[in-house]
Parts: C-alpha cells; sequence; structure tokens
C-alpha cells in the first residue's frame, strides 16, 4: 500500500486499503495486501506447489538408492544369497529411505498406516516395497490434514480412536487448573451453545479436539499454526450453514464465542512467541515513535483543536483505547479497542469541524494519537489479530476497515521522513537528533480560555528548551576554556624553553666553610690567649 503525503495532508485512496487481486474485501499487510481468503488460495497454492517438489524429491531419492544398492550387488554372489536373505536386505535398505525421507518431512505426530493390520499377511518383498510407498503418503497426508477431516469413530476404528483421545486429554496440560478468567469464559461457552442443541454438542467437541491438536502442533511455527486455526475457522462456519442450516447472524455470533473460548487458552502460547521477530520489532517501533515525540499535529495536518475541552477529552479516551488494546487476550476484544479509539477520534474531528469527518481527516489523525499513545507491543498485537482473529472480521465491515487503517498508520510511522512533514531535510535530521525542537506556540497567542494544564505545559517546555540552549552554549564555551588552557599550557612551555636557551643556568662550586674560633687551627696561633677569669678576695 503505497502512502502518499500531500500539502494537505496525509492522504491514501480507499482503493489501496482493498484487496490487490479486486475481490472487493479489506487487504492487510501482514498478508502481502491480500484479503484473508485470497491470502489463504495463494498459500494453499504455493504449499501444493511445495509438496509436489517434495514428493518429486523423495521419488527421485528412492529410485538413485534403489539404482545404488542394485550396482553393489555381484552377480555371482547373488546366486549363494537365499531368497528370504535378499528380500531381508531389500527390505532394510528401503526401510531406512524411508526413515531418511521422513526426517526430510518432519516427524508425524499422529498413528500409523490403516493398513499395519493387513502388513503381516504379506511376504516379506510385498512388505517392503508397499511400506516405502504407503508410509511416505501417510506421512504427508497426516501433516496437513486437520484431525476433523479424520475418519470418524463410526467410519473407523472407534474403539482405538476413543482410546487415542482419552490418551491425549490425560497428557495435555489443557486438562490442569485453569485461571479464574479462563473458567469463566468455559462456563460462558457452554451456556451459549446450550441454544444450539445438538449442532453446539458437535461444536464444543471440534473445539476440545482442535485445541488437544494445537497442544501438539506447538513445535510448528507461527504461521503453520495460524494456518491450522484459519482452516478450523473456515470448516466449523461452513458446517454451520451447509450441515445444521444455521442463520448467517447466528453462525457469526458463534464464531465469535467460539473464537474466544479458543484463543483465551491459546493466548500464552501463540501471543509473541520467542520463535518470531515481534518482540524485535516492538522495540524498534517503540524506539521509533520516541524518536518521533516533537511531531506536531500541524505537520501532520491534523484537523483537531485540543484546546477546547470536549475535544481534549475525546482524544485523551482515543489513547486511552489504543493502549488498553494490549490487555486484552482475545483478537476480536483488540478489535473493540482499536474500534473504540477509531470512533473517539472522528468525534474528535467532528467536533473541531462542526461537519462530519472524512477519511482523510481520520488517518492523519490515527497517525497522530499512536504517536502520542505509543502503544505497548503495537507489532505483536497487529500479528496476533492478523494471525488468529475470525477473517470474516478483518475482511468487511467497520473493525475491518479501522484495522486496515491502523496498519497503514504503523507502516507511515516506520518510514516517515522529511517530506511526508513538508519539512527539509536538515530541519529534519536536526529534529530526529535532538539537535533542535519545532518552534512552540508562543504566550501571546493562547487564547483566554485555553485548559491551565496545557499552559503550563507550553512554559515547561520552553523551559526545558532554554535549558538546552544555554546548556549547549555552555558545552561549547567548555570546549572552548578548554583548548586556551591547552595553548596556554604550550605557551608558557615555549617561553620557560626559551629562557632557559637564552640565559643557562652555571652553577658554581662551594666556598669552603669558615673555620671555629676555638678550633686548632694552625692559621689561629698568632692569636692572644684568651682571658681567664680571676678572682679577688676581699
Amino acid at each position: 500500500m503505497s502512502l502518499k503525503s500531500e500539502r494537505r495532508g496525509i492522504h491514501v485512496d480507499q482503493s489501496e486499503l482493498l484487496c490487490k487481486k479486486g475481490c472487493g474485501y479489506y487487504g492487510n499487510p501482514g498478508w502481502q495486501g491480500f484479503c484473508s481468503k485470497c491470502w489463504r488460495e495463494e498459500y494453499q497454492k504455493a504449499r501444493q506447489k511445495q509438496i509436489q517438489e517434495d514428493w518429486e524429491l523423495a521419488e527421485r531419492l528412492q529410485r538413485e538408492e534403489e539404482e545404488a544398492y542394485a550396482s553393489t550387488q555381484h552377480p555371482q554372489g547373488a546366486q549363494s544369497l537365499t531368497f528370504s536373505k535378499f528380500e531381508e536386505k531389500k527390505t532394510n535398505e528401503k526401510s531406512r529411505k524411508v526413515t531418511t525421507v521422513k526426517k526430510f518431512f518432519g516427524a508425524s505426530s499422529r498413528a500409523g498406516s490403516k493398513k499395519a493390520t493387513q502388513e503381516t499377511s504379506l511376504n516379506p518383498g510385498q512388505l517392503g516395497k508397499e511400506r516405502g510407498a504407503d508410509n511416505l503418503l501417510r506421512d504427508l497426508k497426516e501433516i496437513f490434514t486437520p484431525p476433523w477431516e479424520l475418519p470418524s469413530p463410526t467410519e473407523g476404528n472407534a474403539t482405538q480412536r476413543e482410546a487415542k483421545v482419552q490418551e491425549a486429554k490425560a497428557a495435555s496440560p489443557i486438562s490442569r487448573q485453569v485461571s479464574i478468567e479462563t473458567d469463566r469464559v468455559s462456563k460462558d461457552f457452554c451456556d451459549f451453545l446450550k441454544t444450539y442443541h445438538k449442532p453446539g454438542q458437535e461444536i464444543y467437541k471440534q473445539c476440545k479436539l482442535f485445541l488437544e491438536a494445537m497442544h501438539h502442533k506447538r513445535e510448528l511455527s507461527i504461521e503453520e499454526q495460524s494456518e491450522y486455526t484459519q482452516d478450523f475457522y473456515q470448516n466449523v462456519a461452513d458446517k454451520l450453514h451447509a450441515r445444521w442450516k444455521v442463520s448467517p447472524e447466528k453462525v457469526e455470533m458463534a464464531m465469535d464465542q467460539i473464537e474466544k473460548y479458543i484463543m483465551t487458552r491459546l493466548y500464552k502460547y501463540v501471543f509473541c512467541p520467542e520463535t518470531t521477530e515481534d518482540e524485535k520489532k516492538d522495540l524498534a517501533v517503540q524506539k521509533r515513535i520516541r524518536a518521533l515525540h516533537w511531531v506536531t499535529p500541524q505537520m501532520l495536518c491534523v484537523p483537531v483543536n485540543e484546546e477546547i475541552p470536549e475535544v481534549s477529552d475525546v482524544v485523551v479516551k482515543a489513547i486511552t483505547d489504543i493502549i488498553e488494546m494490549d490487555s486484552k487476550r482475545v483478537p476480536r476484544d483488540k478489535l473493540a479497542c482499536i474500534t473504540s479509539c477509531s470512533k473517539h477520534i472522528f468525534t474528535a474531528i467532528r467536533t473541531t469541524k462542526n461537519e462530519p469527518a472524512s477519511a482523510d481527516d481520520f488517518l492523519p489523525t490515527l497517525i497522530y494519537i499512536v504517536l502520542k499513545g505509543n502503544p505497548p507491543r503495537l507489532q505483536s498485537n497487529i500479528q496476533y489479530i492478523t494471525r488468529f482473529c475470525n477473517p470474516s472480521r478483518l475482511m468487511t465491515g467497520e473493525d475491518g476497515y479501522y484495522f486496515t487503517n491502523l496498519c497503514c498508520a504503523v507502516a507511515f510511522i516506520e518510514k516517515l521522513d522529511a517530506q511526508s512533514l513538508n519539512l527539509s531535510q536538515e530541519d529534519f535530521d536536526r529534529y530526529m537528533s535532538g539537535q533542535a525542537s519545532p518552534k512552540k506556540q508562543e504566550p501571546e497567542s493562547w487564547s483566554a480560555d485555553m485548559c491551565v494544564g496545557v499552559r503550563q505545559m507550553y512554559r515547561n517546555l520552553d523551559l526545558l528548551s532554554q535549558l538546552n540552549e544555554r546548556q549547549e552554549r555552555i558545552v561549547s564555551e567548555a570546549k572552548k576554556l578548554e583548548r586556551d588552557l591547552i595553548d596556554w599550557t604550550d605557551g608558557v612551555a615555549k617561553e620557560v624553553q626559551e629562557i632557559v636557551e637564552k640565559y643557562p643556568l652555571e652553577i658554581k662550586p662551594p666556598n669552603p666553610a669558615l673555620a671555629a674560633i676555638d678550633s686548632e687551627n694552625v692559621e689561629n696561633d698568632k692569636l692572644p690567649p684568651p682571658l681567664q677569669p680571676q678572682v679577688y678576695a676581699g
């Protein structure tokens, strides 16, 4: 979906929101622009092509191994072998080949072939020949066959079937003690199915089998689990329509309850799994939105005036809804948060303009709400809805329309550039790096009825801007002072060196010390003797 930037604001042609195959349903970036129905068709074609290629590869490997085996056998030595030993060797070689091919396609989680009881009646040669083809075909079918399409207990071995189901239930952690919310959802689901009588019993049974099957498919990729879930939705809806003749309204209600029941249990296993890059994308989007904190409504041409108290309150509610989406566990509840947020946006636009809001006004405002709210785990929530929501909700209706616009808003934020905001590249780079911020609203232009909190917010922003400028000046002056000190030190050292070179310091030997008067010295012999004290008797 291409996003266009015009002077009047962000514009997206409504035709670009639809499926690119032209079916009339809403497309989704997570499905490469297709709707759920067309994406499933494309996925099935690609998967069938892959299966065919894998099958051809398996046959080629089998032929090559048989030719290699035949070439290693000596004609004369082969006659000395008995027929039974020869067949035993051939069977072992083919069994090894089948094991190799099974590892190539992935291990199967289901039971063995239906012809297991007949293998004992075959001779070793027939047993080895049929085991390779039957096991390979069985593994390929069982990998891609949902459990509800397998033969029912009345069509096959009922005792063995029921024993396997009971064994799976006993080993599954789903039967452990559930949370209060899960228990409540289960009770509501059972009460709801009572109104459907016999179809309700079959729906409950299919849901339990599906949950058990999903427990054994946790090692698969999230895309395969998503496809498995979508197949289950489609299968149940088709049965309600064709087999039990349920009205479309009741089918939609039943699908909503089924989605709520199964996704409440699977949420912690399929939401933002560790095998995907959802968490990495969440962090990237949050970092991107934090870097765009300086974007103003005027840059996006948002027709919303937050100075109006009623509009400001509605904007807060819209932000609350988009943030609350992360706290929901069911895809339909997350979609409800997106829908509620979108309706608040239309209310804010209508209150500001005093006229009905248009689609061209909605998308820029939604982008502004996402930038201002910075919802947690935004990409994970979008991927979760795309993978496990009832596809009919994403293809049509207001839920699908608002969800498609949210995907467009996130894509726009990820690719936001200077041209999209009608800015020069220099200004955009300065704003993104934090070196500068857009000019704030001047106090003289404030209206008299502006909210006190908004005024204080602008004053604080202006103060922070001034402090930032002062800090930049202080850093600049500090660097200049550092350079001056270095230059002064170098200058002083240079002057001292010049003085030392011009007036070198001469060190003379010390003069001899003067002898004491009373010391024995030859030069003092000519001096008169010292006076002696005399005592007079009186």
